[in-house]
């Protein structure tokens, strides 16, 4: 493989009760560590041999322990839990979120995986944990800092791990309300003329609030901190005016805000409170020639102190293996497209410059 010496690693198991848990039906846990590392696995007993090039073999043996401590805890794996431990187990060397921005460490520079846990049970999953080593910077900074923004593509984790922490610091009383938030964009902010009541006119644009909440918390729980006002869901439009302290504010879809909009969200921060604003700049449903709030902001508050910015990739999209594919594929297109554009201004500029000098020629030449 590659001219690299082959590196075989025998792992035991101590409670062969989890082993078909462990290695997934008909083995398919183990066909995907196969596949994404480019080892082999065989198993015997208790005991599974790993051969493959060093450090893909051990890159295999740290996952599948991580794996393995997750079931004797009671927690359950899906493939979903395998590509996260894959991913864990091969982040030398991790981007991690830093003050004011995230930067690769250079080449050779000692890397460190943050395994950040939530404390908090889902419905359906048990404990959160990170699946890449970006969520878990992402988590560590959300621990740590009160302005954290999360940017990257769909599927990624970062709305519904701010959710998490949120419900997190909110039952555990280190806050005392939560409040979300989007931009209504498809209705341009100007609810006035859909009908229904405000509820009614709001929801269809915050849903996937609510659905992470349902994840999180039981429908009851859900519906009474509603009512009591703990939890606050509501378009970004409501925010003006207030000063939100002791609360954990979430800014969902912020590429669809305004300057203007964001500047107004980000001063609403009150004592005590937190704020995370996420967002994906390549998917800007603003108005031709308005620009983003969240593109504004990077640029803006970059190494202001307190403030973090953590970078998902297509590399860290959690959701059906297919979807990091097909944002990879667009991403793809974006940049060939972008390439066009800035060749035709390329070409016009070079036109431009050619016929101003001809003219000078002409008239430096003409007698009159």
């Amino acid at each position: 493989m590659n001219g690299l010496p082959e590196r075989r690693i025998d792992v035991q198991f101590d409670d062969n009760r989890l082993l078909p848990m462990l290695y997934g039906e008909h083995d398919r846990h183990l066909a995907r560590i196969e596949s994404l590392l480019g080892v082999s696995l065989i198993s015997r007993g208790n005991t599974l041999t790993i051969s493959g090039p060093p450090d893909a073999a051990e890159t295999a043996q740290a996952a599948l322990n991580g794996l393995y401590v997750r079931l004797t805890r009671g927690q359950t794996i899906d493939s979903g839990e395998v590509d996260g431990a894959v991913r864990m187990a091969n982040a030398a060397p991790v981007l991690a979120a830093a003050p004011g921005g995230e930067e690769p460490r250079a080449p050779g520079q000692q890397a460190t995986v943050i395994r950040a846990e939530i404390a908090l049970r889902t419905r359906r999953r048990g404990p959160i944990t990170p699946r890449s080593p970006t969520q878990a910077a992402y988590l560590q900074a959300l621990a740590e800092s009160e302005l954290v923004f999360g940017l990257g593509p769909a599927g990624t984790g970062k709305t519904y791990l701010a959710v998490a922490q949120a419900v997190a610091l909110l039952t555990t009383g280190q806050v005392d309300r939560i409040v979300l938030s989007r931009p209504a964009v498809e209705a341009g902010e100007r609810l006035g003329f859909l009908p229904g009541d405000l509820k009614e006119k709001v929801d269809p644009y915050l849903r996937p609030l609510y659905d992470a909440l349902h994840d999180m918390l039981p429908a009851e729980q859900v519906k009474k901190r509603l009512e009591s006002g703990e939890i606050e869901i509501a378009p970004l439009a409501f925010m003006r005016g207030r000063t939100l302290g002791n609360a954990f504010v979430i800014l969902d879809e912020a590429q669809n805000t305004t300057p203007m909009q964001m500047k107004m969200f980000l001063t609403r921060l009150g004592e005590g409170g937190r704020m995370v604003v996420t967002g994906d700049i390549s998917q800007i449903d603003l108005p031709s020639g308005t620009r983003s709030g969240l593109r504004d902001a990077m640029e803006i508050l970059r190494g202001v102190e307190g403030v973090r910015f953590v970078r998902f990739t297509d590399a860290d999209v959690v959701r059906h293996p297919m979807v990091a594919r097909i944002i990879r594929a667009y991403d793809q297109a974006d940049a060939v497209e972008a390439a066009r554009r800035q060749a035709r201004r390329t070409v016009a500029s070079t036109r431009s410059d050619s016929g101003t000098i001809a003219d000078e020629a002409e008239a430096v030449g003409d007698p009159k």
